[in-house]
């Protein structure tokens, strides 16, 4: 029998659910994604920390969960919400269950909800601040407990997120044919990856491309990432994606300012993205709703239109076209998806064209990158 959950929204609204996941109190930002597939991705990526995710897909759980489908080391959002979960999994890659991997990381699990409702909500309202418990069943009481706790802009998830040490990422994509990753082979092109809360299919993706990739806290010094391009160490850097509002990391805006005014060819994915964008004085503002899912289509310079993963709440100005070329477009709402500065060697994208989940049309990406390291 599953236990009862209940749910206090910041505009006032109470619901009641069941619990298939972690037990306890948890409190965070609610967003929906319309992914139909990857549940096990979205839950283990990084930028979602922080935050409750929605699944607009009804049913869940059905293929479980496996040790090759993590995008990190473990479980980061706050809580997931689901029409129908399925604690019987039939796939040949399944290992275990996903409430398994939800009680492990203490991540809570809410289920026999209306998500369609909640999604529309979110359309109308705009993501909100919200509690869920296990162990607290009066409404009140949860407001309060949301009222004195601090909204997600005010907690720096970068640092809960980011490696503690430096390393060597050795896996390339995924290969059908043999059923596991293939393995990085020796290059002359190295990049250093600025962990932000980096996904490992990006990671995977930049070693596809011929790189040699070496991930790096993101609490790093720039005079030392710029020593090391100069005497010919490294040939390039990757800022990576990651969760909560970029115009809170006021400490690594000053390194990145300092990387940006080098030569050094430069690409950046979603939290990177803004983060170069903040860098060149061109703050970035919140969206009503964010963009989550894999079907977003993205129109480029060459009047292409790719299917993409999006998955940010933040987003940068239109000003940004003062100093850099406009490479990319939201085609769901105009806004802003990939960018070359000018006079640089820098360009960046807010989708994820290493999608996982999602489509693999912007997979080029990652080849123009490789191409222009030294």
């Amino acid at each position: 029998m599953m236990k009862n959950i209940y749910i206090y929204l910041e505009n006032g609204t109470f619901l009641t659910a069941k619990s298939f996941g972690a037990e306890g109190t948890s409190v965070g930002e609610l967003v929906f994604n319309t992914s139909l597939t990857g549940y096990q991705e979205i839950i283990t990526d990084p930028s979602y920390a922080g935050q409750f995710v929605t699944f607009t897909m009804p049913e869940i759980g059905n293929v479980g969960v496996n040790a090759d489908d993590y995008e990190s080391t473990k479980a980061h959002c706050k809580g997931i919400f689901v029409r129908s979960y399925n604690e019987e999994y039939s796939n040949f890659r399944g290992e275990k269950s996903l409430s398994e991997l939800l009680k492990e990381h203490g991540t809570l699990g809410i289920c026999d909800i209306d998500t369609r409702y909640i999604t529309k909500m979110l359309r109308d309202n705009g993501a909100m601040m919200m509690i869920a418990s296990t162990e607290i069943d009066n409404a009140k009481e949860l407001e309060l407990l949301l009222k004195s706790s601090p909204r997600i802009e005010d907690v720096n998830y970068i640092e809960q997120v980011t490696t503690s040490e430096s390393y060597i990422h050795k896996n390339g994509a995924w290969n059908m044919s043999t059923m596991s990753y293939n393995k990085a082979i020796m290059s002359d092109k190295k990049v250093l990856v600025v962990d932000f809360g980096v996904k490992r299919n990006i990671l995977n993706e930049l070693v596809e491309a011929g790189l040699e990739v070496e991930v790096i806290p993101s609490d790093f010094n720039a005079d030392d990432l710029i020593a090391r391009y100069k005497e010919g160490n490294i040939g390039g850097i990757f800022l990576s994606n990651g969760p909560g509002d970029p115009l809170t990391l006021t400490k690594e805006k000053t390194e990145v300012q300092k990387l940006i005014n080098q030569d050094i060819p430069m690409f950046a994915i979603c939290l990177g993205h803004q983060m170069l964008s903040i860098a060149h004085g061109h703050d970035t503002y919140k969206l009503k709703f964010g963009q989550h899912g894999g079907n977003h289509p993205v129109k480029n310079t060459k009047n292409i239109v790719e299917i993409t993963a999006q998955n940010h709440n933040y987003n940068v100005p239109d000003s940004i076209a003062e100093i850099a070329e406009l490479t990319h477009i939201n085609l769901f709402d105009n806004t802003i998806e990939g960018v070359k500065y000018k006079n640089k060697p820098i360009f960046s994208v807010q989708h994820h064209p290493e999608a996982s989940p999602g489509p693999h049309e912007s997979k080029y990406i990652f080849k123009e990158f490789a191409d222009s390291i030294k």
